[in-house]
Parts: structure tokens; sequence; C-alpha cells
């Protein structure tokens, strides 16, 4: 089976309010996937419901092929946005003792976790209490404690909040050599560059429903508007721009003035002081970029060349601000 989690046909509705509204959602084996959302979208609801803390009214969820039972609350992995650990206990004290409550046994509770905190450069917080660390300490060890089990199913609730960048990168690669090694992660956050950077597929929820779902591939190939960035030097180093009034044009000289092919309109220029000028053109859908590409070689050197595509976070204001206005 291809897919660890299915979601079928899942409706919650708590008095009036309709947390969830016939939501499906299928989540590939051994991937990252996003489940994303502003604050009350229904994210936290379906969490909640793969932890088995509350039920849906309407539909089923399956884990690994099997519907949804309390025998899978050991093979999931869960740190809450909400972080808690005991002050004035110890940290290795508390480490064993929550690892314990997750079926792994003290022996082996030690041995793990004495490997975790050797690869965090941390052993020296084993006899420390939980209220003599930082905050950013006390997440490291909730991550240790929600992972130590080796779960097969992890679910981070904006796992990086509270990290400066250096622990966000460590972090960043412990949850890919994670999936790498066999987990399958639902990563929830409102942070879209990690979701670029780290998640295969994603689901964007707003007021309980499923507005957005793919890959992250192809939701932005899906929402790309034939946008260009062109580098061009040309042989003489003074380039300036002039737009005259019939069309877009750029002098790169005294003498070499160019009005680009039809069907593609300036939106931008820079000039550097190398004489470097960076385009940035749009082309209207039906028009092939390589026109372009072959015309501004004629006129100087390509240094570079690539497609503007929209980032995550444009895509994500743009659904919503969609959505919303229905």
């Amino acid at each position: 089976m291809n897919n660890f989690i299915e979601i079928n046909n899942v409706s919650k509705t708590y008095g009036d309010y309709k947390a969830l509204n016939n939501i499906s959602i299928k989540v590939p084996r051994q991937s990252i996937y996003g489940l994303l959302g502003p604050n009350g979208a229904g994210k936290t609801t379906l969490i909640r419901m793969l932890n088995q803390i509350t039920a849906p009214d309407e539909g089923e969820i399956f884990i690994n092929g099997e519907k949804l039972n309390r025998s899978h609350i050991t093979q999931i992995g869960y740190l809450p946005e909400e972080r808690g650990l005991y002050k004035t206990m110890k940290v290795g004290e508390q480490a064993i003792y929550l690892a314990q409550l997750k079926g792994v046994s003290y022996k082996e509770a030690e041995k793990r976790l004495k490997q975790w905190f050797k690869k965090f450069d941390i052993l020296s917080w084993w006899d420390k209490k939980v209220e003599e660390l930082s905050k950013g300490m006390q997440q490291k060890i909730q991550f240790i404690v929600t992972v130590i089990h080796e779960p097969q199913l992890l679910i981070f609730d904006e796992p990086f909040s509270g990290f400066d960048p250096i622990n966000v990168n460590i972090l960043k690669k412990e949850i890919l050599e994670l999936r790498d090694k066999g987990a399958t992660i639902i990563f929830s956050t409102h942070n879209m560059a990690s979701v670029e950077e780290l998640c295969d597929n994603i689901t964007l929820i707003n007021k309980g429903n499923k507005i957005l779902e793919g890959s992250v591939y192809q939701i932005k190939q899906d929402f790309k508007d034939n946008s260009f960035e062109i580098v061009l030097r040309h042989n003489d180093a003074e380039t300036q721009r002039f737009k005259d009034d019939d069309s877009e044009s750029l002098q790169l000289s005294n003498s070499a003035t160019l009005t680009l092919p039809e069907g593609f309109t300036l939106i931008s220029e820079k000039t550097d002081t190398n004489g470097e000028i960076t385009l940035n053109v749009k082309a209207e859908n039906d028009v092939n970029p390589n026109i372009l590409i072959n015309y501004l070689s004629e006129k100087g050197t390509i240094v570079s060349y690539r497609e503007l595509l929209p980032s995550m976070n444009d895509i994500f204001i743009n659904q919503l601000t969609m959505n919303n206005v229905q």
C-alpha cells in the first residue's frame, strides 16, 4: 500500500461550529506531508483525531491499512505546538520516564537517549533540572522524547518555534533523516519556507474545508504565471533603460537599443555596476519563451535565465484570500 494514512470523508461539528467538513486526505508512506491553514482552519482537530483524543462524527481514518484503533497509539510520535515538561525533574530521568510510557524498556530508553544526547552534543544536560534549561533547550529534549520510541508516524506541530536558525537547520536535517529511515511525517506549520524545503505534498485547509492539495512541485507549476528572469551582459559597459511611447525598450549602450519581441512584457529591470542588466519579463500564455532567449542572445551574452515560480507563501495567501471572499 502506497498510502500510510487515509482520511476518508471526515467531518466534525462542535455545536453549531463545523470544524471539519467532509475532509479526505491520503498521506504517502515515508513522506513529509504539510498540513497547512490559518489559525482555526481545522488542522488541530484533525491532529487530535489521529492521536485519538477526539473522534470524527462522520468518515473513517486508516493507518497502514487498518482502521484507526488504540494499538496505533504506540506507532505515533506527537510534538505539539504547546510544549510541556516537568520543570523540577532532571532531564535524563524525565526522558527515560516518558520513553517508558511509550513502551521502551528502561535499559533501551537510556541507551537510545544517550545516543541522541551525544548526537545533539547535550550530554551535559542529563542531570540538570528542566527549569535550568532555556526554552530552546527544553524543545530539543521534547523533540528527542517524541522520536525516541521510533514510531512509524510522526506529527510535528510548529516544530521550529523558539529555535534559532542554527538549531532549526539541525532539526530539519534530523526530520529528513527520519523520513529517509522510513517514518511518515505530518508537518503542520505557518512557515512556508520550511514547507518548500521539507514537504513532498501538502493539503491546505480553511474554515474546515480542503481548498488545495498536491505535491509542492506540481502546485508551484500550476500557479506559475510565465514570468522569467534573464541576466544579460552587453559588450559595452554602460547600460541604461528607457521606455518610449509605443514599446518596451532597453538601451544597452548609446548605439544599441532593443525592443522585446511581441508577446513579452518587461516587468522590471535592474543594472549593476558591472554593466549586467537583470530583466523580469512576463510572456503571454501561448508564446514560446525560447523566442525571447534567441532574441536576447543576439544582443548580448545571457549570463543566466530562470523561470520565476511563485513561493508557497504567495500561493497560500492567494488561495486563502480567494476562499475567504467566496
